[in-house]
């Protein structure tokens, strides 16, 4: 398996109503000891921060070409929680439900998650958010941009929290 770290970011302006986008960077080494990087990102018309964050992390584990050991990078505690806290297991195990507090938010992009991290073996690890983390500033100013930019794409699954 290939090693590969991921970095993620999402941002939304007048979250959680408004324009939104998704910041990667992919790292491996190949077997010459090249450091290769890609940069991922897009913008939604109308999204949330949480979703921006879970859609940077899912960018990130589609974009593999195949099954790979992977560090993934988040200043999201709403991402790397979910997995090192054991939410989404729990969450599966009670038809997406949280108890009492009513049904899991965004279930289409978990869903989707669980399937990009499939064949993979991750680690979700958190960093502190605008700290000067290089490669989470990096993110930061990718999603941003892309929040800032023209041709948004529709967050279907967004729609309907805004109506």
């Amino acid at each position: 398996m290939g090693k590969v770290q991921i970095y993620t970011d999402g941002a939304a302006r007048g979250n959680p109503d408004g324009p939104g986008g998704y910041g990667v960077v992919l790292h491996y080494i190949d077997q010459k000891g090249v450091l290769h990087e890609r940069t991922l990102s897009a913008g939604y018309k109308r999204t949330t921060n949480n979703r921006m964050e879970l859609m940077a992390a899912i960018a990130g584990l589609e974009a593999l070409n195949r099954p790979c050991e992977v560090e993934l990078y988040s200043d999201s505690k709403y991402l790397t929680d979910a997995f090192n806290q054991g939410w989404i297991q729990n969450w599966v195990r009670n038809n997406w439900k949280r108890g009492k507090s009513g049904p899991v938010k965004n279930i289409d992009l978990w869903q989707r998650l669980l399937k990009a991290k499939q064949p993979h073996n991750v680690t979700f690890i958190w960093v502190r958010g605008h700290a000067g983390h290089p490669q989470n500033e990096r993110c930061d100013q990718l999603a941003t941009s892309a929040a800032d930019g023209t041709g948004l794409l529709t967050d279907e699954g967004a729609e309907g929290m805004f109506n």
